[in-house]
């Protein structure tokens, strides 16, 4: 069953007003304080809701311009559609808002011990849905997923299309998984709803350095699956591929460097390093974007719907389309350096509107990357029914010549 909109709609109303309410309630010097721990337990899993959003409306298009993603990906004829991608984040919609809405009023009215579960509950709610091992909650698409985050973390076999296509969306969700283990962290050390981690130096504090740590891992699983890609085809490009993920390295951790070395040491010699490799690796990112992931020749091809439709008249063969997602992929990527950057990250409300922003240039990016691979896919396929035409003439003529002999 999926919750009417309307009933979504009121739902999400509610909690708005008594998370208003319960946040109102507390004094100015607890509220901030209080907002951050919050934020930082529910941010991810809201970035994760608005995702899972965007990429169902990926497939409305890629299902409107007939585009045989099931085939790109290799996906089974169980495969969710994008009606079912909805459903996943309409009840995603509720159910995070609601966790956060009771975690803000208990807290706000003394059930301390009760508001520290509620994020508890969820994540461990989270896990198991991921791992349920019966057939329910869309078991082979879940255990799809789960094989191939396997195969991102250890890319021991050729890398399919599928494996480094959620690896690059891994990469914008770097931020997410940060606070996924921050959040972690306080949960196992019994910080939740408490002020035990307003230790900055502490395990689980914001100087740790397991956050460059978590921050780095999606760069470099698609690091090692550039070499790997290199290791069976030997195309140099693969290579150049893995340096633009390195790059990203250096910005990371000497921002991270500001909590570990003396402030003058910060300013005047590492913090130009940090600058250098942050433009380095925002121009290096946005080049392959528009030159390699993309294939500009077609562009906005994959906009060419069926059946008439507005967005496909909108959007195909327009030239606005082109300057916009060329610019914004500019800017956003410029933009995610802020994300990536622990120094830069006290401001929760600017962190998590970036992190939305680049999760929003990921959208855009996949309509222009599944259109290039859908374009080579069919190139191939011609390619192939062009051979065997050629060498079907080819026998004809031979049977021919053999019968006049």
């Amino acid at each position: 069953m999926v919750p009417s909109d309307e009933l979504s709609f009121h739902l999400s109303q509610s909690c708005c007003k008594i998370g208003w309410d319960s946040v109102m309630r507390m004094s100015v010097d607890l509220r901030d304080l209080f907002l951050y721990e919050a934020f930082l337990y529910y941010n991810p899993l809201l970035l994760m809701t608005m995702t899972v959003w965007l990429w169902g409306i990926n497939l409305w298009f890629f299902s409107q311009a007939s585009v045989n993603y099931a085939k790109i990906f290799d996906l089974d004829q169980n495969h969710l559609t994008h009606r079912e991608i909805w459903k996943c984040a309409t009840w995603m919609t509720i159910i995070v808002p609601t966790s956060m809405t009771a975690y803000l009023y208990l807290y706000s009215n003394g059930e301390v011990s009760l508001a520290a579960s509620q994020p508890v509950l969820l994540y461990c709610a989270v896990a198991m849905i991921l791992v349920f091992p019966f057939d329910i909650f869309y078991m082979s698409s879940r255990y799809y997923l789960l094989r191939t985050l396997w195969r991102i973390l250890l890319p021991l076999q050729a890398i399919s299309f599928s494996d480094f296509f959620l690896a690059d969306i891994l990469t914008s969700m770097a931020k997410v998984f940060s606070d996924l283990e921050r959040s972690v962290c306080r949960m196992l050390h019994r910080q939740v709803a408490t002020i035990a981690w307003f230790e900055a130096d502490s395990v689980c504090g914001s100087h740790s350095i397991a956050i460059p740590l978590v921050l780095v891992l999606p760069y470099l699983f698609r690091f090692f699956q550039c070499l790997r890609q290199y290791k069976d085809t030997r195309e140099k490009t693969t290579l150049l591929n893995a340096l633009k993920y390195s790059t990203a390295v250096p910005v990371i951790f000497l921002s991270a460097l500001k909590y570990h070395v003396f402030p003058d040491r910060w300013t005047n010699f590492y913090r130009p390093l940090w600058l250098l490799s942050s433009v380095l690796n925002s121009l290096y990112s946005f080049y392959w974007d528009v030159t390699r992931d993309w294939d500009l020749s077609g562009f906005t091809r994959i906009f060419k719907f069926s059946k008439p439709h507005l967005f496909s008249h909108m959007l195909y063969g327009r030239k606005w389309v082109y300057f916009w997602v060329i610019g914004s992929n500019l800017v956003l990527r410029c933009t995610w350096t802020y994300k990536l950057s622990a120094h830069l990250r006290h401001n929760y409300i600017t962190v998590f509107t970036i992190a939305a922003l680049e999760i929003f240039r990921r959208f855009q990016w996949i309509f222009f990357r599944v259109e290039n691979e859908w374009i080579k896919m069919n190139a191939k396929s011609n390619l192939q029914l062009t051979t065997n035409d050629i060498t079907n003439e080819e026998e004809k003529l031979l049977s021919s010549t053999e019968h006049n002999v």
